[in-house]
């Protein structure tokens, strides 16, 4: 109840990803009566774990490997509403090994404490992955980069790659420098990449703030970070989580009230839920058989997907020595140290290694047989430790549509989060946040959510706020299946 005796508004946010629980949480902590509804077994989204039996050992398996970056303010602050702030690592300082097949070559990116964009001057430098002339041609580019006014309409219609070649980059720099950042943070190489995004990534994340570009990694697995947290803190909201439920198209009543259906899908039970609001929050292919047809301007499933892999080893002994590399024209794009997070005990002498593969179209439907045939040889090239290790465990985790592709052209297809129909609201990664489909940009949509209820309300939302990311934040070091194939 309000202190005036009337009853809090009502909504409910169908999705339980990052961007659903952001705006529930930020929903229920402005005094929002909020129902969640989610079709899996539990909250989290695309970032959740999975047991695994390892050697003996139970251990909790990633679905997928998530960093993120000191600029992504409202993601730290996410995490301190969550209270696991202090349960991720963030670095002091970027430190990017990258690793050269089949030579033993290993460089670093690293930061400086000049001013930007001199704080990476060092690193391009040092960068010997690409030629004198590449780098140079390389720096000047950046340079243009860091000035592009992203805004322009341009923007979406050019491919980053044009971009660069117009500024006379090759296609060995493009590759093996500028492909590392886009394969990581937009799930697509330059030649699929709308310059607009490219340009947000490098303006916000390298070219702009020195600190920006640290790097931030899970110490403990998504299900725990994520979806059990913010199970933890709904239930201390008093909100209502309809796990495994199934919301059918909405509806609003004469009486201007929000109807969503739902079904149990374990019972097959049916009901219908009244709100005075709703946010849907779910992946962009699900989103027109959920709204009325009149509520939107185009369909967001013109966006195409791009699908991630994850390849899981698990080797006798240590090859890799340090949390995180990167590799350079190599299948295995970056190799992540998951032993501790996994829950197994480093110190015998296992050591397990998930290896990200983004923009996996060529990878994603190849049988795991295949996959190792490819893979443990490729490690071998970038980790001569490796040539020698046994393998104990081996298997594949696959996200067929992990995020949308970023193509020129995609712009007009990412929506805002006002619909047509008052009370109906939008929100995912995939929504025009101005950010790529990350998790920032999930909580960033989350919130927007939550800012339009507030507006609905005639209220300044009071519960979103970046204040919680604090700039020297570095923490101390089922039913549903993943899709896991040993």
């Amino acid at each position: 109840m309000n202190g005036d005796g009337s009853a809090s508004p009502s909504v409910v946010v169908i999705g339980g990803g990052l961007a659903g629980l952001a705006a529930a949480i930020a929903a229920a902590d402005d005094g929002w009566r909020v129902t969640v509804v989610e079709t899996r077994p539990r909250l989290g989204g695309l970032t959740h774990s999975f047991p695994r039996d390892i050697a003996g050992t139970a251990a909790e398996i990633d679905n997928g490997q998530h960093v993120f970056l000191r600029c992504c303010t409202a993601y730290r602050a996410f995490l301190h509403r969550l209270g696991v702030a202090d349960r991720t690592v963030l670095q002091h300082r970027l430190d990017l090994p990258v690793l050269e097949p089949g030579t033993g070559r290993r460089v670093r990116i690293t930061r400086d404490r000049f001013p930007a964009p001199y704080h990476l001057l060092r690193a391009l430098v040092r960068y010997r992955l690409v030629g004198p002339r590449d780098r140079w041609t390389a720096a000047r580019a950046l340079a243009a980069l860091r000035h592009l006014d992203r805004d322009a309409a341009w923007t979406d219609e050019q491919s980053f790659a044009q971009w660069l070649e117009s500024h006379r980059v090759t296609p060995t720099a493009i590759r093996r420098l500028f492909d590392l950042f886009t394969v990581a943070t937009l799930n697509a190489p330059a030649r699929q990449v709308s310059l607009r995004l490219a340009a947000m990534v490098f303006q916000e994340g390298l070219l702009t703030d020195p600190a920006a570009c640290d790097i931030g990694y899970p110490a403990i697995p998504l299900g725990r970070l994520h979806g059990q947290a913010a199970q933890r803190v709904l239930d201390r909201l008093g909100a209502r989580v309809l796990l495994r439920h199934r919301a059918r198209q909405v509806w609003l009543s004469p009486d201007r009230r929000w109807r969503v259906p739902v079904e149990n899908g374990a019972s097959h039970e049916r009901r219908e839920l009244e709100a005075d609001a709703v946010v849907i929050a779910v992946p962009h292919d699900r989103v027109s058989e959920l709204v009325p047809p009149q509520a939107i301007p185009v369909s967001p499933e013109l966006l195409r997907p791009s699908p991630i892999i994850n390849v899981h080893v698990v080797f006798e002994r240590r090859v890799l020595d340090v949390p995180f590399a990167a590799a350079v024209d190599s299948p295995a794009q970056f190799l992540f140290d998951r032993t501790a997070s996994a829950g197994l005990d480093p110190t015998e002498g296992l050591q397990y290694l998930a290896i990200s593969v983004s923009a996996a179209r060529e990878w994603i439907g190849m049988p795991v047989a295949d996959l190792r045939a490819r893979f443990l040889p490729e490690l071998a090239r970038l980790l001569p430790a490796a040539a020698h290790a046994r393998v104990v465990d081996f298997f594949v985790t696959r996200e067929p549509a992990a995020t949308f592709l970023p193509e020129p052209g995609s712009a007009a297809y990412r929506l805002a989060t006002r619909t047509r129909l008052p009370g109906l609201l939008l929100a995912g990664a995939w929504t025009d946040t101005g950010w790529p489909a990350t998790m920032e940009g999930a909580v960033r949509s989350g919130w927007a959510a939550a800012r339009a209820l507030g507006e609905l309300r005639g209220e300044p939302t009071r519960a979103v706020d970046l204040r919680g990311a604090k700039r020297s934040n570095v923490a101390a070091p089922t039913e549903d299946p993943a899709r896991v194939e040993a």
